[in-house]
């Protein structure tokens, strides 16, 4: 697995600094690092370290479950390095942009797809979420199986990267981002109503009018990274700017 990093012009390796790592869009079967390019060179000039990992995809022969293994590995990964990056492992900051929002998603479940490799002891759960229009859903919601394994994937396997069977009073707190002609935002009210139900930080953003991706582009690449920046401010992880 390959990471890019981003540091903050000002870093050094003692620096105790939130990470935010992204991880690209596009149905668990194409996609580049390039998506978040920008995000992560915004949220490195404002003092955070980024990371845009990349991960296996179906054309390498897996399911969507070993992507999510990529991910959670790589928060892993990020984790057991902290000290070497200058990052603050308990301000870790996982964000992603449809499947990929699905997989920052899937880095907080507590019993999930995990490689069988990883460190059991280093936790891969962050603290905060950012999700442009993910894939949120349920294991036996409608077509869920067709669209993520084709029939491959077992029930079970389909239940550990299911987001919305794993929402508890745990669950990190989440800022999701969605357009409201995308279909996908279903599951994002799902998912608030169940954040509410079980006393959770949850919060959306919504871009009147606009499909699935609205955010790659302007006006919306800027304006959603201002909501991002306000919310992170708003957790403690960023400094209000001047």
């Amino acid at each position: 697995m390959e990471i890019t990093l981003h540091f903050p012009a000002a870093w050094t390796a003692e620096d105790k600094r939130p990470v935010m790592v992204f991880f690209f869009g596009g149905g668990w079967k194409k996609g580049t690092t390039k998506q978040f390019l920008i995000q992560a060179d915004y949220f490195a000039s404002r003092g955070i370290v980024t990371a845009r990992p990349n991960y296996r995809l179906k054309p390498d022969g897996v399911t969507p479950d070993k992507c999510v293994e990529d991910a959670r590995s790589a928060v892993r990964w990020l984790r057991a390095n902290a000290a070497r990056f200058g990052i603050d492992p308990k301000k870790v900051i996982a964000a992603g942009g449809s499947a990929g929002g699905h997989l920052a998603y899937c880095t907080s479940i507590k019993q999930g797809a995990d490689d069988p490799s990883d460190a059991p002891t280093i936790s891969c759960i962050p603290q905060a979420m950012v999700l442009y229009n993910p894939g949120l859903f349920y294991s036996d919601s409608e077509g869920v199986m067709a669209a993520v394994g084709g029939g491959t994937m077992s029930a079970e396997r389909l239940q550990l990267i299911s987001p919305l069977d794993h929402v508890d009073k745990d669950t990190p707190p989440a800022l999701i981002l969605f357009g409201t002609r995308d279909g996908l935002k279903r599951g994002a009210d799902e998912y608030l109503r169940l954040a509410k139900k079980v006393g959770i930080r949850a919060e959306m953003f919504t871009a009147e009018g606009e499909n699935h991706g609205f955010f790659n582009t302007e006006p919306w690449l800027s304006k959603t990274t201002a909501e991002v920046d306000k919310y992170l401010v708003s957790l403690g992880y960023l400094d209000e700017m001047k």
